[in-house]
């Protein structure tokens, strides 16, 4: 029988996650699709404004870089906002540091909404990067704040929602990009400036909602203000037993102290933990997720579906993302996290190698785009109940307290330089290098990652976080002391 503070979702833990996915983890997915409909009319924009400065047609080639840089600035934007992780989240806590990164959000909102009366393509790119710099941040800290609010039986169903959040931004991004509604030459700049809204939301609401008792105890050693934050998430007054393992926690880890991020590359303890954290966040990146999301429109257009109906298969693939990210919720605390990983990369493979055969076939076989089409969704079925939601659940769970901002640190910047490479190189890749086989270098990373998760990773789901570090006691060659952690009666009926 598990302890009761283990068996609800009370209303303020479900407000919290709410308010700070949709504030934060929105605007990720947001801002990675935004750009992708308005495509065109924005390219025009750059080649007018270019035009009108210096009275000849912009080339190909600069038309090219120019729309890479502004793609690729994102996530640049976001490798730099990883940095920052660590030094804000130790100094701020977690829900100060959600709140300071609006900042990062709202100015660039103004400014690429401002970008057409400027007759300036230059803003867009540096407001993409700004606006990166806060979904760093966000893709980061959400998921560590979540982690660190939540029992350990809702702790991967709610370290999804920022990736649910993620998906709905996404899906949100790609209506609103119909030509009909704001993916026009009149309404893309609307389009663009929109993504501020979320972050005045979760400004107003987010300080009303309680800072991560673990952060409050361990690394502030307030033991009044973590008692008080964590009774008003479970629902009652009795949380002395979470309190005792949050405590015992905080004596392990004593002798390390609070690790930076070279600390962490040299601790034995947690090798094996930070190479798999690594190797998923690059399996997830560099699987293809995000040639897919950047380029879906031209990737339909190769496939051969006609101009006018492009917008809206994209905008039903955002749909399966999002039902699919929602079941992924529901599952992962009974499927656990590892099956999720091998299945979502194992799908994710064999859909890479049937786009690349479907998009070689097209010409010669009249009905290949809609193969072509059904490849691109059942990827995107793989990647949302697996390798885009688990890994940061995984990784909440496999560092303690004085690691997991510094890990954080680590697996964001690996995430968003494998996105930013995936951002750069892709559209060159298959426009001047390997055209339809750019998808069997996809396939070959996602199915190296799964043979990965398959002979190291291992089961998280309903242990505490000493019990994980233990799991890789063995393989790290070193003992992990839990001494009284996993006494029986630890936590009373």
């Amino acid at each position: 029988m598990e302890p009761r503070w283990l068996k609800r979702l009370t209303t303020v833990l479900a407000l919290s996650t709410l308010i700070s996915a949709f504030g934060s983890s929105f605007q990720y997915g947001y801002n990675v699709a935004v750009i992708n409909s308005p495509a065109p009319v924005m390219q025009q924009f750059y080649n007018t404004t270019y035009m009108e400065r210096y009275k000849t047609e912009m080339g190909q080639n600069l038309l090219t870089l120019l729309w890479s840089l502004s793609v690729s600035m994102y996530p640049l934007g976001g490798f730099f906002g990883s940095l920052m992780v660590a030094p804000l989240v130790n100094h701020l806590g977690r829900k100060g540091t959600l709140l300071f990164n609006n900042i990062f959000s709202i100015v660039p909102a103004v400014m690429m909404g401002a970008s057409e009366v400027a007759k300036s393509y230059e803003i867009i790119i540096v407001a993409r990067f700004i606006v990166g710099i806060c979904a760093g941040l966000s893709s980061n800290v959400v998921p560590m704040y979540l982690g660190e609010l939540s029992p350990k039986n809702l702790r991967g169903a709610l370290g999804i929602v920022p990736q649910l959040f993620i998906t709905v931004g996404i899906l949100s991004a790609q209506v609103l990009g119909i030509r009909n509604i704001l993916g026009n030459s009149a309404g893309w700049p609307l389009m663009l400036g929109l993504t501020g809204i979320p972050a005045l939301i979760e400004l107003l609401l987010l300080p009303f909602f309680p800072e991560s008792p673990r952060y409050m105890l361990i690394q502030k050693g307030d033991e009044k203000k973590a008692k008080k934050a964590l009774q008003r998430l479970r629902g009652w007054d009795d949380v002395d037993a979470e309190m005792t393992e949050m405590r015992l926690e905080d004596q392990s880890e004593r002798a390390e102290g609070r690790l930076t991020v070279f600390s962490l590359l040299a601790q034995r303890s947690l090798r094996w933990q930070l190479i798999s954290v690594v190797f998923m966040n690059m399996g997830q990146q560099l699987s293809g997720v995000n040639a897919i999301y950047y380029y879906a429109d031209s990737i339909y257009s190769s496939a051969g579906v006609n101009e006018n109906d492009v917008q809206f298969v994209t905008v039903g693939t955002g749909a399966v993302n999002v039902v699919m990210t929602v079941a992924a919720v529901f599952i992962v605390e009974k499927s656990g996290r590892r099956l999720l990983l091998l299945v979502g990369f194992g799908i994710c493979c064999a859909a890479c190698v049937l786009l690349t055969i479907a998009l070689s076939l097209q010409e010669s076989v009249s009905w290949m785009p809609y193969v072509s089409i059904m490849c691109v969704i059942i990827y995107v079925i793989g990647h949302a109940i697996g390798p885009s939601p688990i890994p940061n659940v995984v990784t909440t769970e496999m560092f303690r307290q004085s690691a997991r901002s510094a890990a954080f640190m680590v697996s964001g910047s690996v995430h968003w330089l494998s996105n930013f490479t995936v951002g750069l190189v892709f559209p060159f890749m298959e426009v001047r290098g390997l055209g339809p086989y750019s998808f069997i270098v996809f396939a070959v990373i996602c199915l190296l990652t799964l043979v990965y998760v398959w002979v190291v990773v291992p089961e998280t789901k309903k242990k505490t976080f000493l019990e994980v570090s233990q799991m890789f006691g063995k393989r790290n060659k070193v003992e992990i002391k839990l001494g009284d952690t996993l006494h029986p009666g630890l936590y009373p009926e």
